[in-house]
């Protein structure tokens, strides 16, 4: 029997943090998927997870996991995926580390995925932009900070944790332009030139930023470096005062990841092209990409404009006189009702 605890605990602190550079959302994604587990696997076998032991992890349990996120904890198709994702990820971990599980990985790894329903991705029209860039207070420190946070997701594209992880020497001014250097997923690295009105946000709040002991770009109320949870309250916050210029925010449910959706099919409707969103947002290939075609209303009326419909038999309905129809409705009536012979 071999523990599992040893390959966990590789598994995350090289697998996925050095050899793989995953960022610190996935690796916490990742955490929490193998906590549910593991606690699950604990119920079943009646052992501490400590003494958990790697042959314990079949697929028959995987599957009873799965069902059990399903219909106790109420997960949707996505989430059972992403936690089977997880899973399956260690499983090819640890393929070449214990051969002895050889049979038992792939069995694990053969486990399909669930169909589920891919939803359109939420953004902002163009009003709603309008409403949210002018929500921060320009005269205030914080409303400068603000200002330049939004108008940096909003056209740059930045995933939440790339925007508050952009350091001072990431950015650099280009004439009436600015360089961002974002750090993507796994060491991706790419640059962003970007407006001149990104780049007056930008150095309106270098002028107020003052010193501080961290490297980082934005800054919280206590002179640290923003995290991802408190751009998601001060977007929260803004959001609600755009609310009141713009209705159509009511109702409306904008994470810092609607931002990323936004720049995306502004960029799309700009270009035509979605390789070029792709390498915009910084994505692999263009099928992380593809889930903006189903948004974009555009593409849907070039698509109606370049066919063809078959023509239809031109006619047109003509009612009858009523006269003559209370008539024929007269005589179908007698003959329904007379004797027969």
């Amino acid at each position: 029997m071999t523990p599992i605890a040893p390959h966990i605990t590789e598994f995350f602190q090289k697998r996925l943090a050095v050899d793989r550079g995953a960022s610190t959302h996935t690796c916490d994604t990742y955490a929490y998927a193998f906590q549910l587990l593991l606690e699950f696997m604990s119920r079943k076998v009646g052992v501490p997870p400590a003494d958990l032991q790697l042959e314990q992890l079949d697929a028959p349990l995987v599957l009873e996991f799965l069902k059990h996120i399903q219909k106790e904890r109420g997960n949707s198709p996505r989430t059972r995926n992403a936690r089977l994702a997880a899973i399956r990820s260690f499983m090819r971990f640890v393929e070449y580390r214990v051969p002895s599980v050889l049979d038992q990985v792939r069995r694990v790894r053969a486990i399909p995925v669930q169909k589920s329903d891919m939803p359109l991705v939420r953004h902002l029209n163009v009003d709603e932009q309008r409403a949210l860039l002018d929500a921060p207070d320009p005269t205030v420190r914080r409303g400068i900070r603000d200002r330049a946070m939004l108008i940096l997701a909003v056209t740059g594209g930045l995933r939440v944790s790339e925007l508050v992880g952009l350091r001072l020497n990431d950015v650099e001014f280009n004439g009436p332009y600015v360089d961002v250097l974002v750090h993507g997923k796994g060491r991706r690295e790419h640059t962003l030139i970007l407006w001149k009105s990104v780049a007056d946000a930008i150095r309106a709040w270098l002028a107020v930023r003052g010193e501080a002991p961290t490297p980082e770009l934005f800054l919280n109320a206590w002179g640290r470096h923003m995290t991802r949870s408190g751009f998601a309250r001060v977007l929260a916050k803004h959001v609600t005062a755009a609310a009141r210029q713009c209705p159509s925010f009511k109702g409306k449910r904008v994470s810092p990841h609607v931002l990323r959706h936004t720049c995306a099919l502004n960029t799309l409707q700009a270009t035509r092209d979605l390789r070029k969103v792709s390498l915009w947002l910084g994505h692999d290939s263009t099928r992380s990409t593809e889930v903006y075609l189903q948004s974009d209303p555009t593409e849907k009326l070039e698509a109606l404009m370049a066919m063809k419909m078959p023509a239809l038999r031109p006619g047109k309905f003509r009612p009858p006189d009523r006269l003559i129809a209370s008539l024929r409705a007269s005589a179908v009536m007698r003959s329904s009702v007379a004797p027969k012979p």
